[in-house]
């Protein structure tokens, strides 16, 4: 099977009960955008690649939100989370690399993108492992405080 195109993926999108396959095609349409959104920028047509970034963003949040909204618990039933998981890595890794070969002052919109769904990401991946702490996105871990003077851990 060949690449679907924007308008197969939007028909499906509109026709698909299952919300599982629902936000498979989201997901899919998010990476043709994806591309759409590389293309742009690597020709120079930063305002366009702007925009392409919102609708980027925009069906991203629509594949979350279906699966939210399917009554499915990820961490039991992962298909679908997991896909998109992986989709929100590999998009925010596409997109850190674009910010990288881009002009600085226009890289802010691939940034603020690049922080939306990695958020995004943190969030699936606390619903697929909810006993692990969660994410933070930014900076390292703080250091593991000491025993304070006179406490019952001090060895004398």
């Amino acid at each position: 099977m060949g690449r679907d195109t924007e308008e197969q993926l939007i028909q499906r999108i509109q026709s698909e009960q299952n919300p599982v396959k629902k936000a498979k095609y989201e997901i899919k349409l998010a990476s043709l955008k994806l591309s759409q959104v590389r293309d742009a920028y690597s020709q120079g047509h930063i305002e366009e690649g702007s925009k392409l970034l919102v609708t980027l963003t925009d069906t991203t949040k629509a594949s979350w939100k279906i699966l939210q909204n399917s009554g499915r618990i990820a961490s039991k039933q992962p298909e679908g989370f997991r896909e998109l998981e992986i989709a929100l890595r590999e998009d925010v890794r596409t997109l850190q690399d674009l910010g990288r070969t881009v002009d600085y002052f226009d890289r802010s919109p691939l940034e603020n993108a690049a922080q939306e769904l990695e958020k995004m990401r943190s969030e699936v991946l606390h619903e697929l492992f909810p006993g692990a702490p969660p994410r933070t996105l930014k900076g390292p871990a703080p250091p593991p405080k000491a025993a304070s003077p006179g406490s019952s851990t001090e060895v004398r």
